[in-house]
């Protein structure tokens, strides 16, 4: 069998097939013979009989020339076709990539009406997953979550019990996403989703990943500097018609970004990326973090305008706990390692916030610890006494849904909080995602953006 991609030429005005070469001879094709053409929705066939076709022939070289609107109809405004020769068949139909694009459109186009799928990938906690349905839901979307894969599974078995995203029919993947991609089982059972969302662990790109690690580039990280390619196999395998991926704003650098924006448009998909701060969506963290935006043409997502006109404003009291059960300190050692640092000329200062202050520095996935620069709430009557911030004050300050997080400790609290989002710029971007899907059309047809004469020749 021979298999090949095929470019669709023009010849007085009508679409052009020529074949030319010896695998239409290894194929029963050689010269003289005859074959009949069966036209289908999406295919057409050539089948070795007494039909009306003639394979002609350059000496003893045969050569099929298809120049035929009639024909090749099921490929008017198709670039390209996809070319498969067997014994005595040859089968002409859509490009892979084509295919599969018009199959997710029509079916998210379907699911709308009720209840579109979603799947997670990188799931942690569930925040960025929880933010997407409830930005969909403001968009009049109703959605459910098909599967999750997550390596913590202690955090897969909380999500199962608190997270409302997740139901008894949903797929729960707890293990390296390098590894699930290698279960050909498993990868095999995959449901088919509309939307997928993903946060790339951010450890390899982040500048403080980078510094502490060592790294030249985000893909020397050894634990997660490759997962693009996971996540490249996971969204062509569920192909959804729209896919959701955030991280920081560093990873839109990084080679891996570009490798997925590029596979992602021979895929089908237009992708889009803003950087959005989350405080302008009500939060009191400074938390920036890019988004990339994958939709099928036919599906415009307007991501024009996220942030609400005016910006909300809180206090640091808005979210303080109500008791003051909470161990306050004079952390000497920090102060004190303050002005070591400032001394050896280094940038790191500690970070106090004051019950009256309008923003938060980032609160990070280790912040339980209370590193050196891990912002730190003043005592209101004694500017003395320092102490750290809860984890429900945590979730407060990012705008978490506290139920996220119920049940777990204090430790993992931060643990997960710190490594999940900010509602308020995913509710925007899902929002606007729902709004798109609602109007989807698959009129037209997808269109390789690669070179196809240098891919094809």
């Amino acid at each position: 069998m021979t298999y090949s991609v095929k470019r669709i030429g023009e010849h007085r005005g009508a679409p052009r097939l020529y074949f030319q070469g010896q695998a239409l001879a290894q194929a029963g094709f050689v010269r003289g013979a005859r074959y009949g053409i069966l036209v289908h929705k999406n295919k057409v066939e050539l089948h070795l009989d007494a039909g009306a076709g003639l394979v002609s022939g350059k000496g003893e070289v045969p050569v099929i020339d298809i120049n035929n609107a009639t024909v090749l109809e099921p490929f008017k405004g198709h670039e390209a076709v996809k070319v498969e020769m067997s014994k005595g068949v040859i089968t002409i139909s859509r490009l892979p990539s084509v295919a599969k694009a018009a199959e997710r459109v029509k079916r998210a186009a379907a699911n709308v009406v009720a209840s579109i799928a979603v799947a997670g990938v990188c799931f942690g906690g569930g925040i960025l997953d929880h933010s997407a349905h409830a930005g969909l839901l403001d968009a009049g979307v109703k959605s459910h979550t098909v599967m999750v894969n997550e390596i913590d599974e202690g955090l897969v078995e909380h999500a199962r019990q608190h997270n409302p995203v997740i139901d008894s029919g949903t797929r729960l993947y707890a293990a390296p996403l390098q590894e699930l991609i290698q279960d050909d089982e498993a990868m095999a059972q995959l449901p088919p989703a509309d939307l997928l969302v993903a946060g790339i662990p951010c450890s390899g790109a982040s500048k403080a990943g980078k510094s502490k690690h060592g790294l030249t580039m985000m893909e020397d990280h050894p634990e997660v500097g490759h997962l693009a390619h996971g996540f490249l196999v996971v969204l062509n395998k569920v192909n959804p018609a729209v896919f959701l991926l955030e991280n920081v704003p560093e990873y839109q650098t990084c080679a891996s970004a570009q490798i997925i924006r590029q596979q992602a448009r021979d895929m089908g998909y237009v992708t889009q990326e803003v950087v959005l701060d989350a405080q302008d969506f009500g939060s009191l963290e400074r938390r920036v973090r890019w988004f990339m935006v994958g939709a099928t043409r036919g599906i415009d997502v307007n991501l024009h305008d996220l942030a609400p006109a005016v910006r909300p404003v809180r206090t640091v009291a808005d979210i303080l706990d109500k008791h003051d059960n909470h161990h306050w300190g004079e952390f000497a050692y920090l102060k004190d390692k303050a002005v070591r640092d400032k001394a050896a000329g280094k940038g790191f200062q500690m970070q106090i916030v004051s019950p009256s202050d309008t923003k938060v520095p980032t609160l990070r996935k280790g912040y339980h610890k209370g590193g050196s620069t891990d912002p730190l709430l003043q005592h209101p009557t004694n500017p003395n006494l320092l102490r750290l911030f809860s984890g429900d004050e945590h979730a407060r300050i990012k705008g978490v849904d506290p139920i996220l997080g119920e049940g777990l400790s204090n430790t993992d609290k931060h643990i997960m909080y710190g490594q999940g989002v900010c509602p308020g710029p995913v509710i925007a971007i899902a929002s606007r995602i729902g709004t798109a899907l609602r109007s989807a059309s698959d009129s037209q047809p997808v269109q390789q953006a690669y070179r196809l004469d240098r891919a094809v020749g």
